[in-house]
């Protein structure tokens, strides 16, 4: 157990020495992300999603450095959406009213967070910054209601979906090796993520916890 400790204490010296030479580095990232909405009356859901991009970093010295990333994430939810029927008419009529319809959102960006990166130690670092996301694909899925009168469909949310998100990331990077790392991040989003008025009338803005792994050159 002596020589394990021994061990690993120096595999993380070796690495943390190794990245304290290093100015300038760069690579690609990939991760896993459990996106969401949230907001005062936003309803409860998540889906697992996935984010693939590039990334870059410079170190001002041995504690400070600072990392931008171009990020392609697909994020959303999953949730219960509340309709008004609003034809009484027919056969139906005395289901007239609120029917829910379980549904999916799929919110594609392409993100640029700007990571200010505080090292603790050599090779671990506690990371903060702005992101700003540009929207390029939005759709959503309405399941069918427990009545089966509304039969499952997919409609595009382009037209209601805001082309520019904003939010603040929080997170850590360790580095396993000198060209490795793991990283995990929570970004809150702080603009709502639909024009005005979203479809079923609730403000929503964007949710995203991730794990990612990278490579450095």
């Amino acid at each position: 157990m002596k020589k394990l400790l021994i061990a690993l204490a120096c595999t993380i010296l070796s690495t943390s020495a190794a990245m304290a030479q290093k100015t300038f580095t760069f690579g690609p990232k990939i991760g896993v992300d459990y996106t969401h909405f949230w907001g005062k009356e936003t309803p409860k859901g998540g889906m697992l999603n996935y984010q693939a991009g590039l990334f870059m970093e410079y170190r001002f010295n041995d504690k400070f450095s600072i990392a931008p990333e171009v990020v392609f994430a697909s994020q959303g939810s999953k949730h219960d959406v509340t309709f008004i029927d609003k034809n009484p008419e027919g056969p139906y009529a005395s289901l007239y009213g609120l029917f829910e319809r379980p549904t999916t959102f799929q919110m594609n960006y392409i993100n640029v967070p700007v990571m200010l990166k505080y090292y603790v130690i050599p090779s671990l670092s506690i990371d903060f910054g702005p992101q700003i996301g540009f929207n390029v694909y939005s759709k959503a899925t309405y399941g069918e209601d427990k009545h089966g009168l509304k039969q499952k469909e997919t409609v595009s949310q382009k037209e209601m979906t805001k082309s520019v998100d904003f939010g603040l990331g929080l997170g850590m990077t360790y580095n396993i090796t000198e060209n490795t790392f793991v990283q995990g991040r929570y970004t809150l989003g702080l603009t709502n993520a639909f024009e005005n008025k979203e479809p079923h009338g609730i403000k929503e803005k964007n949710g995203n916890a991730q794990i990612a792994i990278g490579f450095r050159f």
